[in-house]
């Protein structure tokens, strides 16, 4: 089943692509929702979300680098798309976030040091803003 998966994520992201790169615009919006979406629907069938979600943020890094997109933008919304349904899923939002800005870096490293510059710039705070999340939404220990 993870194999089919990541088939059809590369599918739908290689289909959002070409689809955007046609258009030439509303790649960084699209990038968001797609993640979003594939991520609940893995979700939804049990599948390994933290799998998939590496694999969904190194192709969109590697297809926003294809088509000369802002690779940093373009992974940043597509982290925030993972993270939401992360959030909305139930699964933990941290370790996703964790998952997802690793595998971008290091997608961004196979396209160049300026890309992995923008991808660490633009994603520097993802992982310590989900923490804030998850420290205020836990209940405090009495003293």
């Amino acid at each position: 089943m993870a194999v089919e998966t990541v088939n059809v994520t590369k599918d739908v992201l290689q289909g959002t692509f070409k689809a955007v790169e046609e258009v030439g615009t509303g790649l960084l919006l699209s990038s968001k929702s797609v993640a979003k979406g594939i991520i609940m629907g893995v979700s939804d069938v049990g599948g390994d979300v933290l799998s998939v979600a590496k694999q969904v943020i190194r192709g969109t890094v590697n297809g926003a680098a294809e088509i000369g997109a802002d690779v940093g933008q373009v992974a940043r919304r597509t982290v925030d798309g993972i993270i939401e349904a992360a959030r909305e899923t139930g699964a933990n939002a941290e370790e996703m976030a964790k998952v997802t800005v690793n595998g971008a870096i290091e997608a961004a490293g196979s396209v160049g040091n300026t890309a992995v510059k923008a991808v660490r710039e633009v994603l520097v705070n993802v992982v310590e803003g989900v923490k804030d999340v998850a420290g205020a939404a836990l209940p405090k220990e009495k003293p």
